[in-house]
């Protein structure tokens, strides 16, 4: 799928087309209230017009692009979930180290 703005990859990515700079990552932060200007700032590889054209494909297509970053998050969750099953020890640390951060910082 190509509307000159955006490209749909082989493996079901979106991209904003000509860059490496995935949709999710324009749509999140326009998600976050980023004005255009910031988003392009953002992100150096990318002009305000393709910044504008992005905006304007996912709320052409908001339906499926929403359900494409549902999936997204559903996978990422299940990998999240499977890395802290194989590696204990490490969240273990991890959640420690955090804890002990929050304490010297209160």
């Amino acid at each position: 799928m190509m509307d000159g703005y955006v490209t749909k990859l082989e493996n079901g990515a979106y991209r904003v087309a000509g860059t490496r700079v995935s949709l999710d990552s324009v749509v999140y932060a326009y998600w976050r209230g980023e004005s255009a200007e910031t988003i392009a700032d953002s992100f150096p590889a990318l002009t305000l017009e393709q910044v504008y054209g992005a905006i304007a494909f996912y709320l052409g297509h908001q339906a499926e692009i929403d359900s494409y970053l549902e999936r997204g998050d559903a996978e990422f969750e299940k990998l999240r979930q499977q890395s802290r099953q194989a590696n204990p020890l490490l969240y273990k640390k991890l959640e420690e180290a955090r804890r002990q951060m929050q304490v010297e910082h209160s």
